[in-house]
């Protein structure tokens, strides 16, 4: 699902796509049901509104009695005053049912976009992502609550009216009757086009979105490369071809509004002057000509609502249609329908045996160039070993593969035993332990990033693992210690801070298998020193893979492993892949002098 150009993207042709709505609105029958009910009360009592002023302008003032004048007025402000109640209890309600829907459409989409593999991120960009989740969501909401409400009083008052003025005159609804179509025909034509308008518009909104988070997330690297006015312009040029389709769109609604809104007083006008000559040749008194021309206007307005409110469902349609193709879209890494399990974790028994058998693999964005080509290696439980080899050679890989990621082409990959591919991706992430390279941190507070690793760990458990990873001191002499915000992606810490954190959240979530992308690669001297000591002890329990150029690293791992074009081409201990192989002794060498 990439994020492309409205012309590449599948377009509402209907309103269809808001019965996805339903299981939604399911779930709250019974409030649904309640604003149903005060919606039908207080379109009766608007209904009776035009009755009740017919009867107090031919009864109550032709009487010339002060006191029968008083009781019409009396009960035409009694039928005011439900009106009143009746439509606050239902605009309440059908607000709350809008909020309430719109929050749990959000909420699933969410729950399967976080799931989603990184397959569906290469080409589904995380401005897109959050335009659905935002711009549509407003739109669906407009529509599932008071959009509703304001449809189906428009409904019931026009099919109300339209019975109403047949009982008054059905002279004067005939001629109604034949000025409607002239209404509604030209207002479905433009409905028409203002739907897609409506689709082009949302999906240039997410244009901007997406540049501008793509911007801000880098913003060191746009102001490192002074790229602030390129940056400007090209945002400046997005957001303008936003507003060019908005107008459009603006312009086409404004014309809906005028058509609609002039053709229906030009028919109140004709038949408001065909009963006139009616009441002068006493075919009808003036209450009932004023009961009518309520009526009619109640139809006119219901009428021209419901016109415009179809543009409104049509764009929320279109809205709908964009948050179905995100809540539907499907990972290509799931748990299998009967997934094996992994193995128990048994206190004093070592786990973590890792096992790659004829592995082949190539990323779906370069499916001409294999990332793993043959690759076959068993790691022991409790074994250290490290990845070493150029860039492209194959070592990230690897770890993708052992987190289930993706999945290879050919051959299997084996944690305890069990090929991860047939378990549930989240019972195998469960037993593996990952300190990155690129540090990951979120807008929160130093304990709870570290709390990512076990969010059901105690507060001294993480300061523990704080400990552990040399990061206590640091952390404590933050303005408020632990729960010290540490801005979005953590920019309040240095680049080692960070790393400190990261393996903070490993050592918390004591696992079996530990995964190393060049964990001491922004530290100091002095820091990876003693963050070294800690990754020692917490590797003698468990099996670790590390992938690092840092001599200090690669001394201490069981075995080394060098790798190029996706093979392994040696293995053995630091002296003998010295003297048994150039490329290793070449890497090394640049380590020293390094």
């Amino acid at each position: 699902m990439a994020d492309s150009s409205a012309s590449e993207r599948p377009k509402a042709k209907s309103v269809r796509p808001l019965a996805a709505l339903w299981p939604y609105l399911k779930p709250y029958r019974r409030v649904l049901a309640w604003a149903m009910v005060a919606l039908l009360l207080a379109s009766g009592s608007m209904l009776a509104l035009p009755v009740a002023l017919s009867q107090l302008v031919d009864k109550g003032m032709s009487a010339g009695n002060s006191e029968t004048v008083n009781i019409y007025f009396i009960a035409f402000l009694g039928v005011a005053v439900l009106f009143g109640a009746f439509a606050a209890m239902r605009f309440y309600l059908v607000t709350w049912l809008g909020e309430r829907v719109v929050a749990d459409v959000r909420e699933a989409v969410y729950r399967n976009v976080i799931r989603m593999d990184p397959q569906f991120f290469e080409v589904t960009r995380t401005g897109e992502v959050l335009s659905r989740l935002t711009t549509d969501t407003t739109l669906v909401q407009s529509i599932s609550g008071a959009g509703i409400s304001i449809a189906l009083r428009s409904t019931i008052n026009l099919i109300g009216a339209i019975v109403m003025m047949a009982v008054t005159s059905f002279k004067l609804l005939g001629l109604m009757l034949i000025a409607m179509p002239a209404v509604i025909v030209p207002v479905i034509s433009l409905g028409r086009k203002l739907r897609k308008l409506s689709r082009s518009s949302q999906d240039r909104i997410a244009d901007t979105s997406g540049l501008a988070g793509e911007t801000l997330n880098a913003i060191q690297t746009v102001q490192a490369f002074t790229l602030e006015s390129l940056n400007t312009r090209r945002y400046d040029a997005a957001v303008e071809e936003s507003f060019q389709v908005a107008i459009v769109r603006t312009r086409v609604r404004a014309w809906i509004t005028a058509l609609s809104t002039t053709l229906v007083v030009a028919a109140i006008t004709i038949v408001l002057w065909f009963g006139a000559h009616q009441v002068l040749s006493k075919e009808m008194t003036g209450g009932e000509l004023v009961q009518f021309l309520l009526f009619a206007v109640y139809a006119g307005v219901a009428a021209a609502s419901l016109s415009e409110m179809w543009s409104e469902v049509q764009r929320a349609a279109g809205a709908m249609e964009r948050l179905v193709e995100l809540q539907q879209a499907t990972p290509a890494i799931i748990a299998p329908p009967n997934a094996l399990p992994m193995p128990a974790l048994q206190s004093g028994v070592k786990a973590g045996h890792v096992r790659f058998e004829n592995v082949r693999f190539h990323y779906p964005s370069r499916s001409e160039t294999p990332a793993l080509d043959g690759f076959s290696m068993d790691i022991a439980p409790g074994e250290t070993v490290a990845f070493v080899g150029p860039s492209g050679a194959g070592k990230s890989t690897t770890f993708q593969l052992l987190l289930r990621f993706y999945d290879p082409q050919s051959g299997r990959v084996l944690l305890d035993g069990v090929h991860i591919a047939e378990a549930d991706p989240l019972a195998v992430r469960q037993r593996i332990g990952l300190v990155p390279q690129d540090t990951v941190l979120f807008g929160t507070s130093a304990r709870e990033n570290i709390r990512y690793g076990r969010p059901d760990a105690t507060d001294e458990e993480v300061e523990a693992a704080a400990r552990a990873a040399a990061a206590d001191g640091f952390i404590r002499a933050l303005p408020e210690g632990y729960e010290t915000f540490l801005g979005e992606r953590g920019t309040r810490l240095s680049g080692g801070q960070r790393q400190r954190i990261a393996i903070a959240r490993a050592i918390l979530k004591n696992p079996p298998l530990l995964l190393l992308d060049e964990a001491t690669s922004a530290l100091d001297a002095e820091s990876e020193r003693v963050v070294q000591q800690a990754l020692e002890q917490l590797m003698v329990t468990r099996t670790t893979i590390i992938i690092a150029h840092r001599l200090a690293t690669v001394l201490k791992a069981n075995r080394i492993i060098v790798m190029d074009h996706g093979r392994i081409i040696a293995t053995g201990s630091h002296e003998e892949l010295i003297a048994s192989n150039p490329l290793y002794a070449r890497l090394a060498a640049l380590q020293f002098t390094a």
